[in-house]
């Protein structure tokens, strides 16, 4: 901590106040936003607080901090800062994010927390509002990075959902195409019969080669975090019923139904039984079919073809049965093309929106210790 930075009970800089009750039937609709534990929930004709402020929930959703420009109402679930004693409102929103609400909620025995827990806390800030502005103003300035990358990337998905109505569903022809779209079988288009892993629990080990849940199906991607690992003589052993290879389809069959990836490394790994392997024959584009997985009309067949269990599960032979609507193969590799660029695009979103994220991270723990000042 900075040496010119103080020492004080939260408070003493944010004292901290009870929202208030506001029945459903006692809405009514306006400009002013009612502010819930989980954050606006929509906006209501009068206003019970002066803007800006800050919103953090006391019961539910514990632990979100909202800064709210304008006028609002904070709901009963929530505590809102009733005094900020001329701190800078924005700075007190990004403070009390540092601030850990579950290790101070139920100290009394009840679910939630206590505004007179939290005032006792002791914080560490500047005691110059001018720097209070300015850590806030950094801080949103790494905010409003984070937001507009959320809201590209909220755009070039809402893209895709729609190149694929169009595209997957012969609704749109790309340019020079020509043939029909045929609806077939996917059993008529399979290089081999739908298979799985083994049905039995391997020993698992520190090291060895990658053993796959559908728990790594994540985003219609393999995810490889959070691996397991089997010997290689196990590995050897599930090879001979099933070994995956780039190009086929592993697509979750049971517990989180229709999960979909598409093998893209010849990294060796296998499969458990939850997730079925699916080869499509070179006839056909393994990468088309993929994207037809994530379309809205193999969705709804395997929607009607899921067993209602607790945890849901559709057979092999089912799995061969969904009828895949395919064009030739032609236009098939041109149309996985333009999904998998955008695909890449988004991929590239989500790297910067990570990498933005442990930005703004990373600035919190300097900016708000005073490791790092800004004036």
């Amino acid at each position: 901590m900075s040496q010119d930075w103080k020492s004080d009970a939260l408070g003493n800089v944010a004292t901290l106040q009870r929202g208030f009750d506001l029945p459903a039937r006692l809405r009514k609709p306006g400009a002013y936003p009612i502010v819930t534990s989980s954050g606006i929930e929509q906006f209501h004709a009068e206003a019970k607080v002066k803007g800006p402020g800050v919103v953090t929930g006391r019961y539910g959703t514990i632990g979100k901090v909202f800064f709210v420009r304008e006028d609002f109402w904070p709901l009963n679930t929530t505590l809102y800062v009733r005094d900020f004693h001329e701190n800078d409102p924005q700075f007190v929103s990004y403070l009390l994010r540092t601030i850990d609400f579950e290790e101070h909620s139920g100290k009394t025995g009840v679910p939630g927390v206590n505004r007179n827990d939290l005032h006792e806390i002791t914080i560490f800030m500047p005691q110059t509002c001018a720097e209070q502005e300015g850590i806030a103003g950094a801080l949103s300035d790494a905010d409003a990075l984070i937001e507009s990358i959320e809201q590209l990337l909220a755009k070039k998905r809402q893209l895709k959902q729609g190149a694929m109505q169009e595209l997957l569903t012969g609704n749109k022809r790309l340019p020079g195409s020509t043939g029909e779209w045929v609806a077939k079988p996917l059993r008529s288009i399979l290089q081999v019969p739908v298979t799985d892993g083994p049905h039995l629990t391997p020993r698992f080990l520190d090291d060895g080669i990658p053993f796959l849940s559908v728990n790594n199906l994540a985003n219609n991607r393999i995810d490889m975090n959070d691996l397991r690992f089997i010997s290689i003589s196990d590995h050897d052993l599930f090879c001979k019923k099933c070994k995956p290879q780039r190009g086929d389809l592993l697509f979750g069959k049971a517990a989180s139904v229709g999960k979909v990836a598409l093998v893209d490394t010849d990294l060796e790994f296998n499969i458990w039984s939850p997730i079925a392997l699916i080869r499509i024959n070179r006839a056909n584009s393994p990468e088309f079919i993929y994207y037809s997985f994530q379309g809205s009309g193999l969705l709804t067949q395997i929607q009607g073809l899921t067993n209602s269990s607790s945890q849901g599960n559709i057979g092999m032979s089912d799995i061969e049965k969904l009828v895949v609507k395919v064009p030739p193969f032609e236009e098939q590799s041109s149309i996985a093309a333009i999904l998998c660029d955008m695909d890449a695009q988004i991929v590239t979103l989500e790297a910067k929106l990570v990498k933005a994220r442990q930005l703004k991270q990373g600035m919190m723990q300097e900016l708000l210790t005073g490791r790092i000042r800004l004036v």
